[in-house]
């Protein structure tokens, strides 16, 4: 399997891509979210594999990349470093910030020599790539953000649940994953409409093979008062042309929420596709793919020539 070093961790990524002759594509990335991999981007990869390059990977610490770096690693990355003194400290002080994750792509991107991208990115790598689009707007084309959004903070429902989180995340036995029905019951609050056993039971995996300190970290990190107010600054500030699409009854970033963050920017348009939650790009892939390529400006019927 294809592993890049980035900042001393192993990152898992793979191309999804269609022969085009002598024709050059445009990359697009795709971004997962919390305790996921990018597994579940694949089918719509394939689709716009048609139009573009796509670009899978695995964030530090979930999916099939590593949380840290081994010694060998981070003994590796000093020493091929152009300056390693500033290597090896930007080693040691890896966080599981969201900002980090967005800096973690840009060196993935360098070092796939990847200049301008597309960005394609769900729940918690949504996050990831606004802080991203705001950082680095001059290697983004367009961007999509799939099931975002800014929300309020409130001290006791936080506190709720980063110590229920916590406890889901401490109680990942790997059997669980043997268990008949349990992939459903684990997928029920993230979904309306049905998706196929394959695509539950890889959700299952990746949450219990999901890295420890990744997994609690990023819980704080990405649902916490500074996220909260954070973010709406993120959205208010966007120059990268922005696709916002939303899930009609989606119970981890409702549709509203992801409404107000589009609302703050004139650079973002927003979408809800009914009748899904938290994953439309796999409940209706068809309306979601509909609403991608008018965005995108891709397959629109050309006018007769007369």
């Amino acid at each position: 399997m294809p592993y890049i070093n980035v900042r001393g961790v192993e990152h898992y990524y793979e191309w999804v891509k269609k022969p085009s002759g002598s024709l050059v594509k445009p990359v697009m990335v795709f971004m997962h979210g919390w305790a996921g991999s990018a597994r579940y981007w694949q089918n719509t990869a394939d689709a716009l594999s048609e139009q573009f390059d796509c670009l899978l990977y695995d964030m530090r610490g979930f999916g099939r990349s590593r949380g840290k770096p081994t010694i060998a690693q981070a003994s590796e990355a000093v020493a091929e470093s152009d300056s390693p003194q500033e290597e090896s400290e930007a080693i040691k002080e890896l966080t599981y910030e969201l900002e980090e994750y967005a800096d973690d792509l840009a060196v993935l991107l360098d070092g796939l020599y990847l200049q301008r991208v597309y960005i394609n990115a769900h729940s918690m790598g949504a996050s990831v790539a606004t802080l991203f689009f705001n950082r680095y707007p001059e290697r983004v084309e367009r961007g999509i953000l799939t099931c975002s959004g800014i929300f309020e903070y409130d001290e006791k429902s936080f506190s709720a649940f980063h110590k229920f989180g916590g406890y889901v995340v401490k109680f990942r036995p790997k059997w669980l994953s043997k268990i008949p029905f349990v992939d459903r019951m684990f997928m029920a609050r993230f979904l309306y409409s049905s998706i196929p056993y394959s695509e539950r039971q890889a959700f299952l995996e990746d949450f219990l093979e999901a890295d420890y300190d990744a997994a609690l970290g990023t819980i704080f990190t990405s649902v916490s008062k500074a996220q909260s107010e954070v973010m709406p600054q993120e959205f208010a500030k966007l120059t990268v042309p922005t696709l916002l699409v939303a899930g009609e009854y989606d119970k981890i970033i409702p549709a509203e929420m992801g409404r107000q963050a589009a609302a703050l920017s004139d650079k973002v348009k927003f979408v809800m596709i009914r009748n899904t939650a938290h994953f439309p790009m796999l409940e209706d892939a068809p309306t979601y793919m509909q609403q991608v390529q008018e965005f995108l400006q891709i397959n629109t019927p050309q006018p007769q020539l007369s």
